[in-house]
């Protein structure tokens, strides 16, 4: 990308935009007088930590603002229609034509009862653009462009019946579908593994450079802005810090908030090395019904080290997880904690073996249960496990919460009244209040920012110290690896690649399939992408 020097019309020119939302019974403000100028073919890189305002500035260059929100000042021109001026019956004849977007989380986006390619088109047939057998056509077309396999019939399949990186790019067809002037990228990456991620990734800047349509990509992960944006703007509580082009933005930043942005990516943990194991799994296999998921898995974990489990989507990860935990018992093979074997089912072990091994999810806004306050999610296992109740149970859950970082004040709130970081921090507490021994992190900070990330991961890092915690840490982002962990893990389709301390497995010459993980990382550098792809398509 990066075609700064070639700049097309000016499509997008949004002056001095507010918006404020409601809460609390009174109006905040969210975005705080914002200019942002887009010209066709060109792709803006919107980028700051969770509340920066980064989804709102992106909805409402469309002329959308969520429930509770408010346009209060500013112009929204978009091929000199001011959009903030209109109604919302006359900017649905923008939304779905010339204007499209491609959520976060493309499983949450479609309908599981109707064919991909009945939704893929649905907006142009409506619009009258195309009729239903050329929008068909088109839509197979742009499946081909995405690298879809069997791109002639895949848009027969349900929702379900794909993977997700496949329906991420089934998303991108769907908005491309209709031909629009802007697409607005909303995070699409986020939850998808490196090499997937570089599939999406290249699939959506080739298609966006074909029609030369222009785009705002939304992202906290800078190495992947820095693949898809011409430009940059970094925002911070609604307020722009820097824009620049995105080769001078990543060489020279100008502000001291944008120098930290790029500085989160250098924790790194001093490893420890293997002693005393606290964790071991011997051949293990597991199905789910008829199809097995595991093959012969042999894992050893140290007493107060972390270990990584690293993989792409369906390399066997969470199911490790959940055999650990006895959610899937496993068709063969022993599990031994503390030199003690565990049954393979849940229900047929002690409270006790339940206790010391604990579980934190990736997704901490469906973890917790939304009607329990924040006092009421930490308490439930300090009364389930170790009988506390009353004063008792107080005292140590305000203990939990300082531990973690947070005051007395969070006890009253619910899960909708936290930050992403905040929702992960509680859920890391009501692990610990159990008083484990042994925690399993499942891609604990995929969905979150940079800055949040580094302060989930320094937590971790210092509970385990203070606790002699020991941590299974499942994850694709291999920066989080080297930030967290003493060891690593790679798996592939059920089965492990490669082990062994961290700088050992990052150190080559590497298995095919760890060097295949570790190039799909994407680093600072524009070119990053490119060469990549120029590599690949070389061998």
């Amino acid at each position: 990308m990066n075609k700064s020097s070639e700049r097309g019309d000016l499509l997008l020119d949004v002056k001095g935009l507010k918006i404020q939302g409601f809460s609390d019974e009174k109006w905040h403000d969210i975005i705080k007088g914002i200019d942002l100028k887009l010209h066709r073919g060109e792709i803006m890189g919107l980028i700051g930590e969770s509340g920066a305002g980064k989804s709102t500035l992106g909805l409402a260059a469309m002329g959308y603002t969520q429930p509770g929100c408010r346009i209060t000042e500013g112009n929204i021109l978009f091929d000199g229609a001011d959009l903030a001026g209109l109604s919302d019956v006359q900017k649905k004849k923008f939304w779905g034509n010339r204007m499209t977007y491609v959520a976060q989380s493309a499983a949450a986006s479609f309908n599981p009862a109707h064919r991909l390619i009945l939704q893929t088109t649905a907006s142009t047939i409506r619009s009258g653009a195309k009729s239903k057998d050329q929008a068909y056509s088109d839509a197979m077309d742009l499946y081909k462009e995405l690298n879809l396999p069997d791109p002639q019939n895949i848009g027969d399949r349900y929702p379900h019946q794909v993977s997700g990186g496949q329906l991420q790019r089934v998303m991108t067809a769907m908005a491309m579908s209709p031909r629009p002037d802007l697409i607005v990228f909303d995070e699409p990456t986020t939850a998808l593994d490196v090499t997937t991620q570089v599939e999406v990734l290249s699939a959506m800047r080739k298609i966006v450079e074909k029609f030369n349509t222009a785009a705002i990509y939304i992202t906290h992960d800078l190495a992947v802005v820095a693949q898809m944006a011409d430009y940059i703007k970094v925002l911070r509580y609604g307020k722009e810090v820097e824009e620049a082009p995105t080769r001078k933005m990543l060489s020279s930043p100008k502000e001291e908030y944008t120098k930290s942005l790029w500085s989160v990516r250098s924790l790194e943990k001093q490893e420890q090395q293997k002693g005393e194991s606290v964790l071991s799994l011997k051949s293990i296999d597991a199905a789910y019904g008829s199809a097995k998921v595991l093959f012969d898995v042999n894992i050893e974990v140290a007493k107060g080290t972390t270990v990584a489990v690293v993989g792409e989507s369906g390399s066997g990860k969470s199911t490790t997880a959940r055999v650990i935990t006895g959610l899937l018992p496993q068709s063969s093979g022993i599990i031994s904690f503390d030199g003690e074997e565990l049954p393979k089912a849940l229900k047929d072990r002690t409270k006790e073996q339940k206790r010391r091994i604990q579980m934190i999810y990736q997704m901490a806004d469906t973890a917790m249960n939304p009607r329990q306050t924040v006092g009421e999610i930490i308490g439930r296992p300090l009364q389930f496990y170790l009988d506390m109740n009353g004063a008792e149970k107080r005292k140590r859950t305000l203990e939990l919460l300082e531990m973690i970082e947070l005051n007395g004040d969070f006890m009253q709130r619910l899960p909708s009244e936290l930050s992403g970081g905040q929702k992960q921090r509680i859920c890391i507490a009501r692990a610990l209040a159990a008083n484990p021994d042994f925690i399993i992190c499942d891609e604990v900070t995929s969905a979150l920012d940079q800055i949040v990330q580094e302060g989930i991961l320094k937590l971790l890092l210092r509970l385990q110290k203070d606790l002699g915690l020991t941590y299974l840490f499942i994850t694709h982002d291999i920066s989080t690896v080297k930030a967290i962990s003493d060891q690593v893990v790679v798996m592939n389709q059920g089965s492990v690649v490669e082990q062994g301390q961290k700088t050992d497995v990052f150190q080559p010459p590497h298995p095919a399939y760890t060097e295949l993980l570790l190039s799909s990382v994407p680093e600072m550098d524009p070119d990053w992408l490119t060469n990549l792809n120029a590599a690949r398509q070389v061998d």
